[in-house]
């Protein structure tokens, strides 16, 4: 994947995002467009820069976007947490009865794993969801996997691949997942990546995509990692309104993680130092491990969500619990999900 450097941000080369209304006026400088699930990505011509014509075209009125790059926010850098750690076997929790949530996992998918041997589910995945063998963030998707799982027994998880084998991906891949997810909308959805754009507004596309789901049947609760920059410029799709924005505290749970972002658009934090859960099953991981990270403490609040669903929607209960007055909260980190794992 070609990738361009825009200050902090990254985008894709002579790639801007648009939906139909605008494509009569980006005719002379696209040399082609592709069209699917509902986002237009147009191919610009050599020596157009994709985050000007967005400029130009917003003051048009119309939505656009450069196709920004996102990527899983594991940690991988900063001390001895920087990659996953080889754990021996975890107990899973009690099963509690099936439940009727279902979770949304847009990640690098799921691999086979005893935690969920002979579920639904897993049953229902083809190879298209099968989580990455080999690649800097694999084993991603299994390891937020377990941690939802575990946090909310008995729920189903819908999985679809976004991030490569090194946790890569961008907006117009999610968009489209975000577009294909309309019709069986989940009632929360965990996006454990994200990213800068190139100038700190939100993204329209990605915004448009989340706010539909959300305005389902089933008033879909995104929930997105807060990334692990250590600062608080706005991370996206975290920093959107009506996506709960999580951080990440560490062991103590008293105070924010060193890596983890930070700021008034953070809702939540929960831990993201060591914590366990599945991998993938090769090399000296027989199927378990240690990570820390944005990506894992986001897990914690959407199984907390998932779990709080199986008696009451999940939109009220996040909303009243956010806004409440008595629930414990760290300043620029939000209200504080105690883990329970």
């Amino acid at each position: 994947m070609e990738i361009q450097s825009v200050g902090e941000a990254f985008v894709r080369p002579r790639q801007v995002l648009t939906d139909r209304t605008a494509l009569s006026s980006v005719r002379r400088w696209t040399q082609a467009v592709s069209e699917a699930d509902g986002v237009c990505v147009l191919h610009l011509a050599e020596g157009v820069d994709p985050c000007e014509l967005t400029a130009e075209l917003r003051e048009q009125g119309l939505r656009a976007s450069p196709n920004h790059v996102f990527r899983g926010q594991p940690l991988f850098f900063g001390g001895p947490a920087s990659r996953p750690f080889p754990t021996p076997p975890i107990g899973g929790r009690t099963h509690r009865s099936r439940s009727d949530v279902v979770v949304g996992l847009l990640d690098t998918g799921v691999s086979k794993h005893p935690w969920w041997s002979g579920s639904e589910w897993y049953a229902r995945l083809g190879p298209q969801e099968a989580d990455a063998m080999e690649g800097e963030q694999a084993g991603h998707g299994t390891f937020i996997a377990g941690l939802l799982t575990r946090r909310a027994p008995g729920v189903s998880l819908r999985v679809e691949r976004v991030l490569d084998a090194d946790g890569v991906t961008d907006e117009a891949t999610v968009v489209r997942a975000l577009h294909r997810m309309r019709e069986r909308p989940p009632h929360v959805l965990n996006l454990s990546f994200g990213g800068h754009t190139f100038d700190d507004r939100p993204p329209p596309l990605l915004s448009d995509a989340l706010g539909a789901l959300g305005a389902t049947s089933t008033r879909t609760v995104t929930v997105a990692c807060a990334g692990n920059t250590a600062s608080d410029r706005p991370f996206w799709p975290a920093a959107l309104p009506f996506v709960v924005g999580v951080a990440a505290v560490d062991a103590s749970q008293q105070c924010r993680a060193p890596y983890s972002g930070y700021g008034t658009w953070v809702d939540a934090c929960a831990r993201g130092d060591w914590l366990t859960s599945s991998y993938l099953d090769v090399g000296e991981f027989g199927g378990y491990a240690a990570w820390s990270g944005t990506s894992f403490a986001t897990a914690l609040v959407s199984g907390a969500i998932a779990d709080a669903a199986r008696d009451e929607p999940a939109r009220p209960w996040i909303d009243r619990l956010l806004d409440s007055e008595e629930t414990p909260q760290i300043q620029d980190l939000g209200v504080l999900f105690p883990a329970s794992l």
